[in-house]
């Protein structure tokens, strides 16, 4: 059944918080894979710079978040109160938690080793560099994690969209008015 989607859509500010975590997810992603196939140099240190700087952009997109729905962030009631809306719930939560994780492990990292970002400004390197390896496997097999995840969510919304055609998907469309 299709869900009055003129008031029931979330916020201005949770909608563009959702669709930059959507849009830094798979772009920060798509860098920590490819980035090591360019040469030494000054590409592949530019790549690595970005990826760790939207990283750092990623965490406080994730805390403001965090802080925005515990607080004046919009809450909607759920389309289904059965096992869709348990594993939505709980989609929700394990993607909170991997990002969390992945964002906590890659800031690890980026002290570890000790970035020198666009060849501007250096992180300083701090802590034991034989942590280098575990924290960055860890921090790899969480972004790995949270790719899988995230593309379970979008083919759930997708579904919801084209196959129930319940509204779902719009609610985290443009909010018209407010």
């Amino acid at each position: 059944m299709p869900i009055d989607t003129t008031h029931n859509r979330y916020d201005r500010v949770t909608i563009a918080m959702h669709w930059v975590t959507a849009g830094l997810v798979p772009l920060l992603w798509i860098f920590g894979e490819t980035a090591d196939l360019f040469p030494r140099g000054p590409w592949r240190t530019g790549i690595w710079s970005l990826h760790v700087t939207l990283g750092f952009a990623l965490a406080l997109v994730l805390v403001a978040r965090i802080l925005w729905r515990a607080g004046p962030g919009r809450s909607l009631p759920p389309v289904d109160n059965g096992a869709l809306h348990l594993l939505a719930k709980v989609t929700h939560y394990l993607l909170y938690v991997l990002l969390a994780a992945v964002i906590g492990l890659g800031i690890a990292n980026a002290f570890v080793r000790g970035y020198n970002l666009f060849g501007l400004w250096a992180l300083p390197r701090i802590g034991d560099s034989s942590l280098r390896r575990p924290i960055q496997g860890w921090h790899e097999l969480t972004a790995n994690a949270i790719m899988v995840v995230a593309l379970a969510h979008a083919g759930a919304a997708l579904a919801h969209h084209y196959f129930w055609k319940d509204g779902v998907l719009r609610r985290m469309m443009s909010a018209r008015g407010g």
